[in-house]
């Protein structure tokens, strides 16, 4: 699933390639995704001009001049293309295409697990889709104090799997998760309640060092994520940690004969990826 440098990097293609252009057709070709796109959305968007692009957590949001917002998750395995006009035949699971006076926006999405839908952008916030998200990574409300006040409550809950809890944080998947906790030096495996106020402020600013590397990197290519002109981000090559089972970790400090190197462990059902010699 594209987590938040994914989505991000996405977000800016389609802002570079499309930019304010007036939408002119929506052609829903598979209404069945994770739910239903609403049968009136094309009616609702049509002729409107788009305003802005963002990104709330791991949805992708554009914003357009009629008050309605359009709301967008890849799910597992959705990915965007953007083309200059229509192609003669639509690829097998082309599922939504956005004409614009710009270019077109295709939707592609095998396993259908994504969701396109619309919202009113004054009430996005209190949408049944963002109304318990946690505080974006980049966002000011983000301070050691608040992670620390709520990772408090979190009495019997691993820091790695509270790092993937929306509601505290809303965006960091599971590759990043991994990623963030090796910089701050922090192992998995601790308890979130006990993670000091000190380690707050490190896992925030090593949460901000990771994504933002990672969006420079245009995210990481693993299984089906490709960029909307279709290269593939390159982050993975860049990463610690995550699926280097065995492996040396960058700042290796220990005997790799004796240890066995990076560790590979499920939680939540989830990999987790760590150097047990460096995180704490």
């Amino acid at each position: 699933m594209p987590e938040l440098p994914e989505v991000e990097t996405i977000k800016n293609a389609i802002a570079k390639g499309i930019g304010n252009a007036f939408i002119k057709e929506v052609i829903v070709r598979n209404s069945n995704l994770r739910q239903k796109v609403p049968a009136d959305l094309p009616r609702k968007v049509c002729k409107a001009k788009i305003k802005t692009y963002q990104r709330l957590a791991k949805y992708i949001v554009i914003n357009l001049d009629n008050g309605i917002s359009l709301v967008w998750h890849m799910g597992m395995s959705g990915k965007i293309s953007l083309l200059e006009k229509k192609p003669d035949c639509w690829e097998k699971h082309d599922h939504v295409v956005i004409v614009t006076t710009n270019g077109i926006i295709v939707y592609n999405d095998p396993r259908r697990f994504g969701l396109f839908t619309y919202c009113k952008t004054d009430n996005l916030a209190q949408s049944g889709l963002f109304e318990r998200c946690g505080v974006d990574p980049f966002g000011i409300e983000l301070s050691d104090e608040y992670l620390f006040e709520k990772l408090q409550k979190k009495k019997k809950i691993p820091i790695k799997l509270a790092l993937l809890d929306q509601s505290i944080i809303a965006g960091i998947g599971n590759i990043y998760a991994s990623e963030i906790l090796y910089e701050a030096r922090i192992s998995p495996l601790r308890l979130a309640v006990n993670i000091t106020k000190a380690e707050c402020a490190c896992l925030i600013e090593k949460t901000k060092f990771v994504l933002q590397k990672a969006i420079k990197a245009g995210g990481s290519t693993l299984r089906d994520y490709k960029k909307p002109d279709g290269s593939l981000g390159y982050f993975q090559n860049q990463h610690c940690v995550y699926n280097k089972t065995g492996q040396r970790c960058p700042d290796c400090i220990c005997n790799i004969d004796k240890t066995g190197g990076i560790k590979k462990i499920i939680q939540g059902g989830r990999s987790t990826f760590y150097c047990e010699s460096l995180q704490k």
